[in-house]
């Protein structure tokens, strides 16, 4: 057994994190006893959770990042010394565990010790937002009852936060009724724990999330990669200027305006970013030529939307936006590329998001054409369509979306 012998004592550590109000996270550094006559009470762990013998890897507690103070938060690192959490190969996970509450605190903190994570501790709610920016943890055990800012406040806090949203949070409580579980689930929890803790059960939530978490975090960078060199595209031909900025905003506007649902919008707004994505694949002779393309050029250059489609499709969180990719050169009667899809067989969103790529390209100025005024624009997309390649009950909206939109300026 191990003999874990409580010796608190505070310290300070300052914070500097941008425009973050919080400038100052207090510290409280701490020993703990496994195995005193009275843990089982006091902790709310069992003879059988404080049985190590199977576990020859934990035999001692690692204890970093003291700076000794006077104040009353605890924070510290806490790991099983040459213990391995299942499944992750890498850097230990790291848990913020915050609780008002010391005894919860030292249970949650032994047995994810004990299972090799890095744990982080808290007293108070009102640091945590702080704590998150400086630490960055995998993962947050977050107590709801707390004097001064409660649970709840510090969750939706954290889910609102660009930076912090993915992070998982889970409620530590002794509250069962289902209120407080809903509005838990509201401020964007993503599970419950009811103290006291079960060990396994502990463990396969915090793990399962953890696991999840990572998975996202990998997805994110793949995404931010692709808008990347989408970006430096863009860049490559000094023709298009600020052409993605600019459907963004139009994208997200226009499909207000058509009460699309968010992930429509979201889907929208990536295609601005990724809709020639595949132009990475197109020779300078021939993107960059100036002067009219020949036939054999305009092959060539056609083949950027499937080129745009193979390099995003390996990602499910672009099911939605490859249609664009692939489609936003489609016309109604069937005349455009790749795939000469007809009417309603053209996707819906690549309808749309044609719609506002053709006016940006109009009506923004080009070493080969001059900017055309907003009326002048829409006479020329009317006759487009007029001649059968624009849907024309969306072209008519898209009309009156300008309109609306030039009213209000």
């Amino acid at each position: 057994m191990i003999e874990w012998k409580s010796n608190h004592t505070g310290f300070t550590e300052q914070i500097a994190s941008g425009s973050n109000p919080i400038s100052a996270v207090n510290n409280i550094g701490s020993n703990h006893a496994v195995g005193s006559p009275n843990a089982e009470s006091s902790l709310g762990l069992s003879q059988e959770d404080l049985m190590l013998e199977d576990r020859p890897a934990v035999s001692s507690w690692i204890k970093t990042d003291f700076n000794y103070g006077n104040n009353s938060l605890v924070s510290r690192t806490l790991q099983a010394k040459g213990s391995k959490v299942n499944g992750f190969d890498l850097d230990p996970p790291r848990v913020l565990v915050v609780d008002d509450h010391a005894a919860s605190r030292m249970t949650a903190v032994a047995l994810l010790g004990m299972e090799g994570y890095e744990v982080i501790e808290a007293d108070r709610g009102s640091i945590v937002v702080g704590l998150v920016t400086q630490k960055q943890p995998d993962l947050i055990l977050l107590d709801v009852m707390m004097p001064g800012m409660d649970g709840f406040e510090v969750c939706q806090l954290l889910k609102q936060d660009e930076q912090t949203r993915l992070i998982p949070v889970i409620f530590i409580t002794a509250l069962n009724d289902r209120r407080s579980r809903i509005r838990g689930i509201e401020v964007g929890a993503d599970d419950f724990l009811t103290k006291p803790f079960d060990r396994v059960e502990l463990s396969a939530r915090v793990k399962s999330l953890v696991r999840q978490k990572r998975l996202n975090e990998d997805l994110d960078h793949a995404e931010q990669v692709l808008f990347s060199i989408a970006i430096s595209i863009e860049s490559r031909d000094p023709n298009t200027g600020n052409h993605c900025e600019r459907l963004v905003k139009l994208g997200q506007v226009f499909g207000e305006y058509l009460k699309l649902s968010r992930y429509q919008i979201r889907d929208l707004i990536w295609g601005a970013y990724l809709h020639d994505i595949g132009k990475v694949g197109i020779p300078d002779a021939v993107l960059l030529k100036k002067g009219e393309l020949t036939p054999e050029d305009w092959q060539i250059m056609q083949q950027h939307v499937l080129i745009g489609e193979k390099i995003c499709q390996p990602l499910r969180s672009m099911r939605g936006v490859i249609p664009i990719i692939r489609h936003h050169h489609e016309r109604w009667d069937g005349s455009g590329y790749p795939d000469r899809l007809k009417g309603h067989d053209i996707p819906y969103l690549a309808q749309v998001f044609q719609l506002i790529d053709i006016y940006d390209a109009l009506t923004s100025e080009r070493p080969y054409k001059e900017a055309f005024p907003s009326a002048e624009a829409l006479s020329m997309m009317q006759k487009e369509t007029d001649s059968g390649w624009r849907n024309p009950k969306l072209m008519k909206q898209f009309a009156e979306f300008i309109c609306s939109c030039q009213e209000k300026e």
